[in-house]
């Protein structure tokens, strides 16, 4: 007689032992949270943050200030840096609820070149994707032939952990350092976003 292959080893005249049930595996869970496309025009940047502001206004431990922060800069490099800045392109944003905090994919319409981190401080441009690397979790960019989406990971964590972690307390006093200027002209000075007479735009 054959023996079931569950039983292969158990030495015949012993009892079977009852099997464990499996766990379920628990899934992370994501949840597109809302999605935008603008035009690709430098006026279209504050509408942006007021969208991730306002999409993000009811995810709890989510660093919205920096949510906010990031994804202006990636959407003023797409303007500025790849078609979607030409007349008639486009850039889309995606806020996904992901487990444990939130991704944001910032989609323009490509370009030669591919996204590169400024790591000279002291450069007059070229902050976006120092400050993404600096207060993300994790970062990372997808090329295709309709073109680059760039995205990061905030992880959601209480309001007493962000403050505590030294990473994050480096990376916050930088940017206050940078967006502690209050005229246009001081903003257009330190800020890789375009500056009108009403502020960053």
């Amino acid at each position: 007689m054959d023996t079931p292959a569950t039983d292969r080893h158990r030495t015949p005249g012993t009892p079977r032992t009852p099997r464990t049930p499996r766990t379920p595996r628990t899934r992370q869970s994501a949840a597109i949270l809302g999605s935008v496309t603008i035009p690709g025009s430098p006026e279209q940047v504050s509408g942006t943050r007021a969208f991730i502001a306002r999409t993000l206004a009811a995810v709890p431990g989510v660093d919205r200030d920096a949510a906010t922060l990031l994804t202006s800069e990636l959407v003023t490099n797409a303007i500025q840096h790849t078609d979607s800045g030409a007349p008639g392109g486009t850039v889309t944003i995606v806020v996904i609820g992901i487990g444990e905090g939130v991704l944001v994919e910032v989609a323009d319409e490509g370009s030669a070149g591919t996204p590169v981190v400024k790591a000279e401080l002291y450069a007059a441009d070229g902050h976006g994707l120092f400050l993404v690397q600096q207060l993300a979790a994790q970062w990372g960019y997808l090329r295709d032939p309709a073109g680059t989406t760039v995205w990061f990971h905030l992880a959601a964590m209480d309001d007493g952990a962000a403050r505590s972690d030294p990473g994050y307390l480096a990376a916050a006093t930088a940017v206050a350092a940078r967006t502690a200027a209050s005229t246009p002209e001081q903003i257009a000075a330190t800020s890789s976003s375009q500056v009108t007479n009403g502020g960053i735009v």
